[in-house]
Order: C-alpha cells, then sequence, then structure tokens
C-alpha cells in the first residue's frame, strides 16, 4: 500500500495489476482511473456514521452538521450535551446515547493503539462500542486506517454493484467474489462504490 500522506490512501501499481487480472475489474479501473480516497480521524468518523445510521445521506449530513455546530467534534462538546440536548437536536435517544459513550471512550484513551491492531482485533474493539456494529466498524478500517483488505458485505450498495457487475445473487456469492481480490479487497470494494455513484 501507498499513502501519499497521513490524510489518503492512493493507487499504487501492485495493487491495480493485481486487481486488473480481473476483467470486470480492469474495465472499473479503466473507467474511475487510480483509486484515492481520504483518511479522516476515527473519533469523528464514529460521530458521523452514528449520526447517520439508518437516515437518507441528505437527512445525515444535515443532522451531522447540527451536532458538528453544536459540539465542535470534540467529547466534551457532546458530553456537555449530553443525551437530552442530543435529543433537542433531532436525533433518537439510542442514537444520542450512544454518541455520549463513543465520547466518554475517546476521552478515556480509548481509540489509542488501534492502528496498530491487526484488522480483526481493531474491529472487534470498535464493535464492543454502543452504536458500532460490524459495517460502522469495517468503514473505519477502510477511511481511517486505510486498511487494504476488507471486504463489507454489509454495505447494500456494494453487494448490490457486485451483483449486478457480475451476475451474482445473495450476499454470499459476493463474499466468494471477494476471495479473488485478495489481499487488496478495499480497493476492490472502492471501484464498486465508485460504479454505484457514477
Amino acid at each position: 500500500m501507498k499513502v501519499a500522506h497521513a490524510a489518503e490512501v492512493v493507487a499504487s501499481e501492485e495493487v491495480l495489476a493485481h486487481l486488473a487480472r480481473d476483467p470486470v475489474m480492469a474495465r472499473l479501473i479503466e473507467r474511475h482511473g487510480p483509486y484515492r480516497w481520504g483518511l479522516h480521524p476515527v473519533f469523528p468518523a464514529l460521530v458521523r456514521a452514528v449520526v447517520g445510521q439508518q437516515l437518507s445521506n441528505a437527512v445525515a449530513r444535515t443532522m451531522f452538521r447540527r451536532v458538528a455546530e453544536a459540539t465542535g467534534l470534540e467529547p466534551g462538546g457532546l458530553l456537555a450535551l449530553g443525551e437530552d440536548g442530543l435529543r433537542e437536536l433531532g436525533l433518537a435517544r439510542a442514537k444520542g446515547r450512544a454518541l455520549v459513550e463513543l465520547a466518554r471512550a475517546q476521552r478515556e484513551g480509548y481509540f489509542e493503539g488501534l492502528e496498530a491492531l491487526p484488522d480483526e482485533e481493531a474491529a472487534a474493539r470498535l464493535v464492543r462500542l454502543r452504536g458500532v456494529g460490524p459495517w460502522t466498524a469495517q468503514m473505519v478500517l477502510i477511511f481511517s486506517l486505510g486498511r487494504m483488505d476488507v471486504w463489507p458485505t454489509g454495505d447494500l450498495g456494494m453487494v448490490r454493484q457486485a451483483e449486478r457487475l457480475y451476475r451474482l445473487e445473495g450476499r454470499a456469492a459476493v463474499e466468494a467474489l471477494g476471495e479473488r481480490f485478495r489481499p487488496w479487497r478495499s480497493a476492490a470494494a472502492h471501484y464498486l462504490w465508485a460504479e454505484t455513484d457514477a
């Protein structure tokens, strides 16, 4: 993996060559160009993920902006607002509780050393937190920690694109498809998402 600087993942020739052995992926690489994605600190990324759960993208952006403006995305700001204050911003009680727990975790150093853990251990530490499920943990692995071998079959958009492009049916078939892209499954997922956004 080639990281341009701490804030993004950029394509490497080794990864592109590996993925391009698959004819469908080769077409996607040609269409969308070399992959690249930004990396975001773990705590704000988790806050964004929790706020956006089960909301449309537009509503999720609005709610996240409200929370960011009210708290500065700082643990102290979230703890000062508390569950009731977050509810007044329009968040469900369960999300408010999860955000307060995330703020406490950040303040207590719970995320320190996460980048040094193997993928499975990092994900396991994340999902122990209220409001953080496997999908959210996978998004943090890819978009905060820059992990290159994550295959997020809990992501409906990615699964639908894989089913369409590879003529597959069901999550198990998409899970099996991921094996051909190891150890660069995150980059393959990027191309499936790029096709969703096209």
